[in-house]
């Protein structure tokens, strides 16, 4: 198994929609980008694929992409 990179990202808000995370986190450049790989079933959230890009990830929740582990903690 390949390694995976471990990314935190801390919210000050009740939740972030998944196509903001991995743009936040530096793993897509642009929003279209996001809804691009999100519709291609690439990203996981909390283990599970998700497909919906306005999905309401919210602290505690894991969000997987491309080898990329984004654990997100909320302020």
């Amino acid at each position: 198994m390949a390694d995976i990179k471990t990314k935190k990202i801390e919210i000050t808000t009740e939740y972030i929609k998944l196509d903001q995370v991995l743009k936040y986190a530096g793993l897509t450049e642009t929003g279209g980008a996001s809804k691009d790989v999100i519709a291609s079933g690439d990203v996981s959230v909390n283990g599970e694929t998700c497909l919906m890009r306005g999905k309401k990830i919210r602290g505690g929740d894991t969000v997987t992409f491309n080898g990329n582990l984004i654990e997100v903690s909320r302020k």
